[in-house]
């Protein structure tokens, strides 16, 4: 009876050994990041020149722009979350998908979008992870900015 208790306490710590190794290290086949954001829209054309003209985003003649990680100011990790459809974060936005921007210098943003007539929904300046603002792109989408304190 004491060898079996000390055999299943074995099994034990060893198991839990095991998990913990493999929630550390994922196995292969599993995703590593990011590698685009893709969406429709009414109009991609238009709205592609909204998005540089009026949030500085560096769209290149193929309609799209790529987003370094690399770049300066920008946080060392993508969020990802699913939330509930029940949800009111995205409002007054009725689509189902919202992206939240890095961005270098919000207070210079923030001026070039009232230079821009664009309305800030919300600002946050309070929260521990940096500076948050809140508009909508012409067609509807809300956009959350994120300037990282790190």
């Amino acid at each position: 009876m004491k060898r079996r208790s000390i055999f299943l306490l074995c099994l034990t710590v060893f198991s839990v050994a095991g998990l913990a190794t493999a929630a550390s290290t994922p196995p292969a086949g599993h995703i590593t990041g990011v590698g685009g954001i893709f969406f429709k829209a009414k109009d991609p054309k238009a709205l592609a020149a909204w998005y540089r003209d009026v949030l500085g985003m560096p769209v290149e003649a193929w309609g799209g722009a790529a987003l370094r990680y690399d770049a300066p100011k920008h946080p060392p990790a993508l969020a990802w979350n699913a939330f509930p459809a029940s949800t009111k974060y995205f409002a007054p936005s009725t689509s189902g998908l919202m992206i939240d921007y890095a961005v270098d210098d919000m207070d210079a943003l923030l001026a070039r979008l009232q230079a821009k007539g664009v309305k800030v929904l919300k600002r946050d300046d309070s929260d521990p992870n940096g500076r948050f603002a809140w508009i909508l792109d012409p067609e509807g989408n809300k956009v959350e900015l994120w300037e990282s304190k790190h």
